[in-house]
């Protein structure tokens, strides 16, 4: 491994870059913003690759491994780490967030240099989120990352912006307060706010209910879960193209990564007793949220709530194991259920964050999101039309693509659960194959009804290039998933052991 400390280059590097791309804009030259902009994502990224080639496979231990102590007085240290959890992630905020600076490089003409740097400064926030091992390590990022994409949707968004960026910051703010008293109460349990050391402490089934339930309630909300979801809409249909691709591609994924990070490995018990409860939210989210996303009328509403739906499965695949558990006394067939809920982690954010930005590219030709204001659009622009098609294939599972290896994994692991679970879950494959489809049937093909329709241009080669990357990806990821598979194995198998010892 390398002696370089790349867990704090790719959080530091981008926030520099970010600072840096605003001294530059001071000068009023644009270019020169975007194009520092692209070559600090890039390099980013660069750095970021290390993290996946030079990963030991075979060990469930913590990698690249940073610790420095930081207020000692409490316990506190600048510790950071990862595992076949929490690289993967890495990897997909860094490559993210290099197409998101190419695909805002026309688009975006008035203040570029606080569009790029929110993004680069956003980036390296959410890599703090993904490497912290220490709780306030965790929770400064986790909190911090909320004003960069505040100041997107209300610098950015469109008409409806202000109220969806007070809607977006009250609701996650107010999982955040559940969050800091559970990591409050574990410090006193424990003397610090090591996250490996909240791990290993022993509580009581009455206290771990109570922090499963502070855990559930400031990740719900980020995920996000039903009830909780109503925000995910709103700040998608006002955040510009970039805010969207981000916050469905990464920031939902903070949500879930909490569930493995923290509910299962330091409420083991609560987990058990309280499983149903997550299973049955994450069934209405997979069944309800798919019927909402049907009766949308706005492309980014459909594929909002459609987000809301997929990471029903990500929940769903996690609290499968206790069942499975339960019924066979092995954790070796709940395995699956964790393994395809990462890698639809993984695969929803290319997915989702593509079919964003081909909303985009009709948006900034059409400036309307309106599935009625469409049709035929085959017919003007065949090639963005082929991308878009592939896309919503891969949004509704089709095999073949990245989209159906998660969700058929989890649907298998559900099935050992429980038959209902499986059936439920996998009428997701009907409801979201029906949304999709209504959608593409309407916009992309028929005859054309709208003169502007009529007079639209195909995509050029930055649009091309960007669509054309994540189309790679996820059917790469669609037809060979076992390089992502075989770096989270050991760490699932780690986090299983856990999930299923008792602390009591």
């Amino acid at each position: 491994m390398s002696d370089l400390p790349l867990l704090s280059l790719v959080i530091w590097l981008p926030i520099i870059i970010g600072f840096g791309v605003l001294a530059i804009s001071a000068s009023g030259n644009d270019n020169a913003v975007r194009w520092s902009s692209l070559v600090g994502s890039i390099i980013v990224f660069l750095i970021s690759i290390p993290l996946y080639t030079s990963f030991d496979t075979t060990t469930a231990e913590m990698q690249f491994v940073e610790l420095v102590s930081w207020i000692p007085a409490f316990g506190v240290n600048y510790h950071l780490g990862v595992d076949g959890i929490s690289m993967p992630l890495i990897l997909l905020t860094t490559f993210t967030t290099v197409l998101v600076v190419i695909a805002a490089w026309e688009v975006i003409q008035t203040k570029v240099a606080q569009y790029m740097a929110a993004f680069l400064i956003m980036e390296g926030m959410m890599n703090g989120v993904f490497a912290s091992l220490d709780a306030v390590l965790f929770y400064v990022f986790w909190e911090a990352l909320l004003i960069p994409m505040f100041l997107v949707i209300g610098m950015f968004g469109g008409p409806r912006r202000v109220y969806a960026t007070i809607k977006f910051f009250l609701y996650t703010f107010f999982g955040s307060v559940f969050l800091l008293i559970a990591l409050i109460y574990l410090y006193f349990k424990t003397g610090d706010f090591s996250i490996l050391g909240f791990h290993d402490v022993k509580i009581g089934l009455d206290a771990q209910i109570l922090i499963f339930l502070a855990f559930l309630i400031a990740f719900a909300v980020k995920i996000p879960m039903w009830p909780v979801h109503t925000w995910l809409p709103d700040a998608h249909v006002e955040a510009p193209t970039g805010g969207s691709v981000i916050l469905a591609a990464i920031m939902l994924k903070l949500g879930a990564y909490g569930f493995v990070r923290f509910m299962m490995p330091i409420t083991p018990d609560a987990s058990f007793e309280l499983d149903w409860l997550i299973i049955t939210l994450s069934l209405i989210a997979v069944v309800y949220i798919a019927l909402v996303a049907l009766a949308q009328d706005d492309m980014k509403k459909l594929v909002a709530y459609s987000s809301i739906s997929h990471m029903g499965f990500v929940t769903l695949g996690f609290f499968t194991v206790y069942s499975i558990y339960e019924q066979t006394g092995s954790v070796s067939g709940a395995a699956l259920g964790v393994e395809g809920a990462l890698v639809q982690m993984i695969s929803h954010g290319f997915i989702s964050g593509a079919m964003f930005l081909c909303i985009g590219v009709l948006y900034d030709r059409m400036h309307s999101r309106s599935i009625a204001d469409y049709g035929g659009v085959v017919n003007t622009m065949p090639i963005f039309a082929t991308f878009m098609v592939l896309f919503a294939m891969a949004n509704a599972g089709l095999p073949g693509t990245s989209g159906f290896v998660g969700e058929f994994m989890v649907v298998l692991s559900a099935y050992q659960a429980n038959f209902w679970y499986a059936f439920l879950a996998a009428t997701t494959l009907i409801l979201g194959a029906a949304y999709t489809l209504w959608m593409v049937k309407r916009v992309v093909f028929g005859e054309i009804k709208n003169q502007n329709v009529a007079e639209l241009k195909d995509i050029n080669k930055r649009e091309g290039f960007v669509l054309g990357t994540l189309a790679f990806f996820v059917l790469l990821l669609g037809i060979w998933p076992a390089p992502l598979v075989e770096v989270m194995s050991a760490t699932v198998e780690h986090l299983l052991q856990q999930a299923v010892t008792s602390k009591l």
